[in-house]
């Protein structure tokens, strides 16, 4: 995984030179530490840089053999756009079929949303990373991500639609070619 260097200075003074370009006085008692401020904003809201998924989601082994659906839902997460910088939020959904044994803890699928929503991102992207990763690091029998989310460039510019949602899936295994599978994880996320 390629290192993530955060440069805080270089953040501080490309920060001090956009406000400079809106004709804003960096003396002004409001703005005096805001690049400051809005570089540690950006450290952490791109924190998931620092972080291997894969990582995220070792194997546990249970002592009862399971290969029903697990799912998470309503996980909310705080990502930002790549195209404008702007934040989009919203709730993602996670749901595995484990091979027998395999499972992880719930509180490792909530992380792995977190990681990958703590990147500029794409929300098609994240989607799809969630569920690769999953598939990947556990080998489960099927995986659904569905994620629900503003997105606050179509609600500041643009089109301006306030409460306007994109939502978006990923669909790999058995929730990709069962039908029942699928719908019976779409019914447990209505709930």
């Amino acid at each position: 995984m390629k290192k993530f260097n955060f440069d805080k200075k270089k953040a501080q003074k490309a920060i001090t030179l956009l406000l400079e370009s809106f004709g804003e006085d960096l003396e002004r008692e409001g703005l005096r530490r805001t690049p400051e401020r809005v570089a540690e904003f950006y450290k952490e809201a791109l924190s998931g840089n620092e972080v291997d998924p894969s990582e995220l989601v070792p194997v546990h082994y249970a002592s009862e053999e399971h290969e029903e659906i697990i799912l998470v839902k309503d996980i909310p997460f705080y990502s930002l756009c790549e195209h404008h910088l702007l934040p989009f939020f919203g709730k993602a959904c996670v749901a595995y079929m484990p091979q027998k044994d395999k499972i992880v803890g719930v509180s490792k699928l909530v992380r792995l949303v977190e990681v990958f929503a703590n990147r500029l991102q794409l929300q098609e992207r994240l989607t799809k990373q969630v569920a690769d990763t999953i598939m990947k690091s556990i080998e489960p029998h099927g995986v659904m991500v569905v994620i629900e989310a503003e997105h606050l460039c179509m609600t500041m510019r643009g089109v301006k639609k306030p409460g306007a949602k994109m939502l978006t899936s990923a669909m790999r295994g058995i929730f990709l070619k069962d039908v029942r599978t699928r719908s019976e994880a779409m019914s447990l996320l209505g709930r």
